[in-house]
């Protein structure tokens, strides 16, 4: 039997020790994150629409918000711009066809998750709950999936069917 095996063993365990022994009390960067901080970003919302916040919103209202802060990246009645199309679309038949709210998207709780996050995109997370529920409201009423005077909240947005809800993988089975 080879000394050359045990050997190299002992030399990286006596090289490594040192780093072990450091790292175990962490690198010392940053400080502890309060609660209270941590709530702002715990903003997941599940399809069944837990963690829908309070508010509501008419596609009225979003008409005003879409047109100050959506219109110029998305287009006339988000039909598309310089940024995707939020409304229509044809069937999805392949992997070249465009993806847009009525014709991809699962569950139109996942519209307000990605607008409360995402939108606009040079100001992430400047929108109201409210701005958020109405402009979510205006997507969908452009999409003829809720009225022109349905009210989206956290009990409504969870009960809207979306074309394209059966043909994808339930994640959360349990929560729909």
């Amino acid at each position: 039997m080879s000394m050359h095996k045990p050997l190299a063993t002992i030399l990286f365990a006596l090289a490594l020790g040192p780093c072990i022994a450091t790292g175990a009390d962490g690198p010392a960067l940053g400080k502890p994150i309060a609660e209270s901080d941590l709530q702002f970003w715990d903003i997941s919302i599940l399809p069944d629409g837990t963690g829908l916040p309070p508010g509501s919103g008419t596609p009225a209202q979003g008409a005003k918000i879409y047109v100050a802060k959506c219109l110029a990246c998305h287009g006339e009645n988000g039909k598309g711009g310089i940024s995707a199309g939020l409304v229509g679309g044809a069937p999805i038949t392949g992997v070249d066809s465009q993806k847009t709210i009525a014709n991809f998207w699962p569950y139109a709780t996942t519209v307000f998750d990605y607008i409360r996050r995402a939108m606009p995109w040079q100001q992430p997370r400047s929108l109201s709950d409210a701005e958020v529920y109405a402009l979510t409201a205006f997507i969908l009423s452009k999409n003829n999936l809720i009225g022109e005077t349905d009210t989206m909240n956290a009990e409504t947005l969870s009960k809207v069917r979306m074309p394209n809800r059966d043909n994808f993988i339930i994640r959360f089975p349990d929560r729909i």
